[in-house]
């Protein structure tokens, strides 16, 4: 299910901490590595690249609304909470593919030197309910 719906999903609500007070964007993402890590692209002068140098925790919000009044006892949250790291140059052209064929639009934002790949390794996710929540922690190496 969670595989389901991060790959069905083009954006996710990323939050990172700014001097001890939350800080919420959207970001387009993409799931690799099966359901251990989470890449999305941002420029490097920005204030969520800056909170991620500061403090690398970060949390991910995806789910799986149609914006329907269902949504109330339908719908799945799903949070993953892990560390972000600023991709290198080879690691960067390597993840670029997987991006750009995700998000076509985004392929000469994706490929500029201002930009910077942010892997997230996940450390656990929790899947939200309506009336219940379950705790899916994720093995690393």
């Amino acid at each position: 299910m969670i595989h389901k719906i991060l790959t069905k999903q083009k954006f996710t609500v990323l939050a990172t901490d700014n001097e001890q007070k939350p800080y919420a964007n959207l970001v387009a993402f993409v799931l690799i590595d099966d359901l251990e890590n989470i890449v999305f692209a941002t420029n490097r002068n920005t204030q969520k690249y800056s909170n991620i140098i500061t403090n690398p925790n970060v949390a991910l919000l995806f789910d799986s609304r149609t914006n329907d009044s269902s949504d109330l006892s339908s719908a799945i949250a799903i949070s993953a909470l892990g560390l972000a790291t600023i991709t290198n140059e080879e690691e960067k052209c390597k993840l670029v593919p997987s991006f750009v064929k995700k998000h076509p639009n985004l392929n000469r934002f994706i490929k500029s030197k201002k930009t910077a790949i942010i892997k997230v390794s996940i450390s656990e996710y929790f899947i939200a309910r309506f009336r219940s929540v379950e705790r899916i922690q994720i093995k690393t190496a």
